[in-house]
């Protein structure tokens, strides 16, 4: 009977419920290790970023991988339905990806930790990868990413021994008999009958379930107290080490914001003519003829914002027909002439009736003056070059039609932007702006190089990805007022809006309600055609569900149409409506 009792009780943990509790515990451990090191990884890495750069931050290069690989369709999604923070969005799914993969490698780890801490290897060598894809890499931005996977990798096999390790091994004391039995790890040795429990019972956790092939922290038992002090010890300095990080990074972006803080900037030679009364009628709801900094729309693939130091700033412009090729700096930029010119920017990925579109008043240096100063020529007066192609720090391409820079609009090399230097989230310390273009051939951002091209040699970033060579912008107009859903009271409502056609100017705006007949909206003043123009029409409302619908016409005679079209490839088509509900 003796002997039957002690095969049970050898049994019992191979089939009863210790089993389940023992797997249990072994995921716990591996996802708690997994985690671990990868807070350690993306936390060493922090670090090391201060040292090279903020930019080469793990995170941050497999963001811009995913971005510059994400397909045009899948991209205009992300901004219609998460507007400026799709870079949030993006950056949350890549921690949220990077810590199930680490879970999942912590799991592994606790069963076989050379392959799970190999696997840890995986975050650096990704990291690697996209560093060095990057358009603006420099070889020194894989160390981030290198220094974070080897991280992960030891503190993964750290944390799966010390899960792994028998409680004598971990403690200096005697193992418990299963440890040292001469058979299968599994099969500890019965207690004698009526033992007590030892002194330190409380401190180990007994797994039940076999450990063959290294699952240690299932096998009999293991040192609690040894790995929370490993795991404390390394959340601790992963946390220091992630503080140290972000404090260095932060002192640095201090110092950058410091050279845009001693900049001021002079009066333009040529300022902006005065805005002329009557420009923005008084209706409530209706968007400011001036769009403030803050609430300028931001579209663009930085995953950080670029902080340029501006003593350290450079422009190089050369390329095909520049006879002079020359280095600016922002000095130099800000000794010549500067004009101040209203102009209106429109984003490519602006659906009909969309938020990206905004007015400011832009400060800066004449475009076609300094590409006439390198010796450079429009086709259309014998040069080889018909595209000019800039480039942003962050290695960001667009191309934009030399003929059109050269014609005589005001193609600015911007530098301040509503009385003040650009903002670091706009450009700073220098962008182009071309009235009638859309930003994606037009408005580089964080502006380092100009080379003179033709469309034939060279595909800009987003022409790679199947956007249009040149993109005018396309004459639009938006209701601000009433807003869709709305439940104005009856009588007369003012329907009020924006309407734009940079370049062209806008001539008229008509408003319709349910289908019916055109109605003419009162302009307001204009200002220049390179701004949008603000409409109101008083509509007199009877009760009942309503839509109302708008389109503009531009001083060439072109009417906005009615046929919808996306944004891919050239820009959005279509006129926008509303419905409201008059009780």
């Amino acid at each position: 009977m003796g002997g039957v009792s002690r095969e049970a009780d050898a049994t019992t943990p191979k089939d009863g419920p210790g089993r389940g509790r023992g797997r249990a515990l072994r995921v716990l451990l591996g996802a708690a290790s997994g985690l671990i090191a990868g807070f350690g990884a993306l936390a060493a890495a922090e670090l090391v970023s201060a040292a090279v750069r903020p930019g080469a931050s793990p995170v941050t290069v497999v963001g811009g991988a995913a971005v510059d690989r994400t397909p045009p369709g899948l991209k205009d999604f992300a901004v219609r339905h998460f507007g400026t923070n799709d870079k949030a969005v993006l950056q949350l799914g890549i921690v949220v990806v990077l810590g199930l993969f680490a879970i999942a490698i912590g799991v592994i780890a606790t069963r076989h930790r050379r392959i799970g801490a190999t696997a840890a290897l995986a975050f650096g060598a990704v990291g690697v990868a996209a560093a060095a894809s990057r358009p603006d890499a420099q070889p020194t931005d894989v160390l981030p990413s290198a220094v974070g996977g080897v991280v992960a990798f030891a503190l993964l096999y750290w944390l799966a021994g010390r899960a792994r390790e028998p409680y004598g091994a971990a403690t200096g004391r005697p193992a418990p008999a299963s440890a040292h039995a001469p058979g299968s790890a599994a099969e500890p040795a019965p207690a004698a009958a009526g033992a007590a429990p030892g002194p330190d019972a409380g401190e180990r956790i007994s797994g039940g379930g076999p450990s063959g092939g290294g699952g240690g922290a299932t096998g009999g038992t293991f040192d609690r107290r040894g790995f929370v002090v490993a795991a404390t010890a390394a959340v601790a300095a992963s946390a220091g080490a992630g503080a140290l990080g972000r404090y260095l990074n932060a002192d640095k972006a201090a110092q950058q914001a410091a050279s845009r803080a001693d900049i001021t900037l002079p009066r333009p030679a040529s300022p902006a003519r005065p805005v002329p009364s009557g420009v923005h009628p008084d209706v409530e709801g209706l968007s400011s003829f001036f769009t403030s900094n803050k609430d300028f729309y931001r579209v663009d693939t930085a995953l950080s914002v670029p902080h340029v130091d501006a003593t350290s700033w450079r422009l190089r412009l050369h390329g095909k027909g520049v006879s002079r090729p020359v280095t600016l700096t922002f000095q130099d930029l800000l000794r010549r002439e500067l004009v101040e010119r209203d102009i209106t920017l429109t984003c490519v990925s602006n659906e009909v009736g969309g938020p990206y579109v905004g007015n400011a008043r832009w400060i800066g240096v004449r475009l076609a003056d300094v590409l006439s100063e390198a010796g450079v020529k429009p086709p259309s007066h014998g040069g080889p070059a018909d595209q000019l192609v800039a480039r942003s720090v962050d290695g960001m391409t667009i191309g934009s039609p030399v003929e059109t820079v050269m014609d005589g609009r005001d193609a600015l090399l911007a530098l301040g932007m509503n009385g003040e230097p650009l903002p670091f989230a706009h450009g700073f310390p220098v962008r182009m702006v071309v009235p009638g273009l859309y930003g994606y051939v037009s408005a580089c951002k964080w502006l380092t190089d100009l080379e003179l091209t033709t469309f034939d040699d060279f595909d800009a970033y987003w022409v790679k990805r199947t956007w249009s060579r040149k993109a005018p912008i396309k004459t639009e107009s938006r209701i601000d007022t009433p807003r869709p859903f709305a439940s104005p009271e009856a009588g007369t409502v003012p329907v009020a809006g924006v309407a734009w056609a940079q370049h062209k100017g806008i001539a008229k705006v008509e408003v319709r309600v349910d289908g019916g007949p055109w109605h003419e909206a009162k302009l307001g003043a204009q200002d220049t055609s390179d701004t949008w123009r603000q409409w109101v029409w008083p509509w007199q409302a009877t009760s009942g569900r309503h839509t109302l619908e708008v389109r503009a016409t531009d001083r060439t005679g072109y009417t906005q149409t009615d046929k919808r079209v996306g944004t891919v490839p050239n820009g959005a088509t279509g006129r926008h409506s509303v419905v409201v509900s008059v009780p």
